[in-house]
């Protein structure tokens, strides 16, 4: 059974930064495709960044609206993939929520029917 757990949300200024962290279980995390996603109140989930798995270089991929701000990484040894966030805005205020496995096609990476999801962790980018 996988579990995905992610820690490191909280209250924080415009212009601050958060690392978020999603400890995975159940699963051969190392060539599992991770992702991260946020859900905003009022509106639906969305992509946010991804990172392949170990047998494709584990290649990133980010949505247009954290691009250089926001930097995803992963530790193989620890299974645990994390999420820098750097120069915060109030509009990245949301559910931040860490899932495996991921579907990739057209370049970029999506949530499929067999995607497994974590609680979820907040952020708040007060302004």
């Amino acid at each position: 059974q996988v579990q995905l757990v992610e820690s490191g949300g909280g209250l924080v200024q415009a212009g601050g930064s958060l690392r978020l962290s999603c400890a995975a279980s159940g699963l051969t995390f190392s060539r599992s495709a991770m992702g991260w996603f946020r859900q905003a109140p009022g509106r639906e989930r969305e992509f946010v960044a991804a990172i392949a798995a170990i047998n494709w270089n584990s290649d990133r991929r980010y949505a247009d609206s954290v691009k250089g701000r926001f930097t995803i990484s992963r530790d193989n040894a620890k299974n645990t993939v994390f999420l820098q966030m750097n120069s915060l805005k109030p509009e990245d205020t949301a559910v931040y929520y860490c899932a495996s496995p991921l579907v990739y096609s057209f370049g970029t990476y999506s949530s499929g029917d067999n995607t497994n999801w974590g609680r979820g962790t907040q952020v708040t980018v007060s302004s």
